[in-house]
């Protein structure tokens, strides 16, 4: 059964302003399964093909005979000689969208991606299912905290309980897991693990240990939502902090992770400066951190922390799911003061705390202040409340179903 996805609408406006579009994102978010939907006329060919991949390799010309535009190259990491040959081909040609590509892996390919095909390129990410997606209320704006927002959302919103909303974050948002109900939880995240180690890591030089690798991932799990803090996580772990921040750039770079960067100026010299570091996917979290169930998970230490993962989780894809250009900060200075997130769009700041409440007061966003007058703009507490309602001037409480 195939789910409607946002970003659909997306890629076909992309196919139309570039020669190639090329989707990437983690193992498993469903590049294939919609590039399909988005064109069934074309053809197809997956470099995780042996036979495929080695005729690409070894045979690169004789490979774009037989795999003629418009076509649809799965896994181009592969075989990323091919990229020149695509240059040349689109380079002879007026037409758009003639090369679809996806990609799991981002170690490489995107600076061979950008050296190869600049300027004949559209680059989308893709994450798994959306909230939206996965209540069937497919949108065509990104979240932001304004009153015109809510109101336009208010009406076709669902209202989720908390036991729904930790179902969801527990599953995760790969696709397969949310289609086929006869995938078991365990079987499948442990099979993703191996899948990652066996086709995306273990070419890697820097990976010298298994084990270690997976004790890393699973430490960084334990720390989503919080502060990055390499030396912390390499004693924890047992190996050296450039080893810890090697994996990380291989975590970030597949897709596993991601970094929310501080928002700050030159003029306050008091603010904290490090990332903070969250999982893209809260099910392989709560899988790698030993959560057997979802009430085990909302009773348990990382409820918090992992409600503020889905949250911001879900507002980013809300952005890159409609083309969107927006950049996410997090703020936090020496006095501990702290928003949760900011969306800066077109020189504004949208502040957000992200709250497991269902009952939240002004003290939540005492901080907001503290960002630069001219260009604050709306806030809000984004929380398990049924309803929106204003908290104060500018700042409303906003249900986590209306993202």
């Amino acid at each position: 059964m195939y789910k409607q996805r946002e970003i659909e609408r997306v890629i076909k406006e992309t196919s139309q302003g570039f020669k190639v579009v090329l989707v990437t994102g983690a193992r498993q978010v469903g590049k294939s399964t919609i590039l399909k939907e988005c064109d069934s006329k074309r053809s197809y060919v997956s470099l995780d093909d042996i036979e495929n991949r080695e005729l690409a390799l070894r045979e690169p010309k004789l490979f774009m005979q037989r795999y003629t535009p418009p076509v649809i190259i799965d896994e181009i990491q592969y075989a990323p000689n091919l990229l020149s040959y695509i240059k040349i081909a689109v380079d002879n040609s007026n037409q758009k969208g003639q090369y679809w590509l996806t990609g799991s892996q981002q170690f490489s390919m995107m600076k061979d991606v950008s050296e190869s095909l600049a300027g004949r390129v559209g680059i989308l990410n893709l994450a798994g299912f959306s909230l939206r997606e996965l209540s069937d209320k497919i949108k065509t704006e990104p979240f932001i905290p304004t009153l015109e927002y809510i109101e336009s959302t208010r009406k076709n919103a669902y209202k989720y309980s908390l036991k729904e909303i930790y179902e969801i974050i527990w599953k995760g948002s790969y696709p397969e897991i949310n289609v086929d109900k006869n995938i078991k939880w365990n079987t499948y995240y442990s099979s993703y693990i191996q899948t990652y180690l066996e086709r995306d890591i273990r070419n890697l030089s820097s990976i010298s240990n298994e084990m270690d690798f997976i004790k890393f991932v699973r430490v960084v799990a334990a720390r989503t939502g919080q502060l990055l803090n390499y030396r912390d996580i390499a004693t924890e772990v047992g190996i050296s902090e450039p080893t810890a921040k090697s994996w990380l750039s291989v975590l970030i770079s597949s897709g596993i992770v991601f970094l929310l960067q501080p928002y700050y100026n030159n003029i306050n010299k008091r603010l904290v400066k490090t990332p903070k570091v969250f999982f893209t996917d809260t099910g392989l979290c709560s899988y790698l951190t030993g959560w057997s169930s979802p009430d085990v998970l909302e009773n348990g230490a990382m409820s918090g922390n992992i409600f503020e993962t889905f949250v911001i989780n879900e507002v980013i894809k809300s952005y890159k799911n409609n083309g969107v250009n927006a950049n996410f900060y997090y703020y936090r200075d020496k006095d501990k003061c702290e928003i949760d997130f900011i969306i800066e769009k077109d020189g504004n700041l949208y502040p957000i705390e992200v709250k497991k409440t269902a009952s939240p007061d002004k003290s939540m966003v005492k901080a907001f202040k503290l960002l630069p007058d001219d260009k604050r703009k709306e806030g809000a507490v984004v929380c398990l409340a049924t309803d929106d309602l204003p908290l104060k001037e500018n700042i409303n409480v906003i249900p986590v179903g209306y993202i």
